[in-house]
């Protein structure tokens, strides 16, 4: 039997999805996850799409949104616009 490595970008199909998945990352994950998070998320909807809505190079958005990195928060805002997402901040409960 073989198998394939585990890819969390094949199972990011929907806008649903997808946010279910970055609320849970942004709730529960550091600053190095939810960047890497983002970029799953860019992969699945596509990096050439990604680069044209945010007229950043594929290069320089991989380079970005790898593990370790450390983006410029306009970066992040125009991925997470380009993926179709946005911040909301809501009162913490006790």
């Amino acid at each position: 039997m073989e198998t394939s490595k585990f890819d969390i970008a094949d199972y990011l199909d929907s806008k649903e999805m997808i946010a279910e998945y970055l609320n849970e990352v942004l709730e529960e994950g550091d600053d190095s996850e939810i960047i890497t998070a983002i970029g799953y998320i860019a992969k699945a909807i596509g990096m050439t799409k990604i680069a044209a809505e945010t007229g950043l190079s594929r290069p320089s958005l991989y380079k970005a949104l790898s593990d370790g990195a450390k983006p410029q928060f306009s970066t992040i805002m125009k991925v997470l616009k380009a993926v179709g997402g946005q911040l909301q901040v809501n009162p913490k409960t006790a």
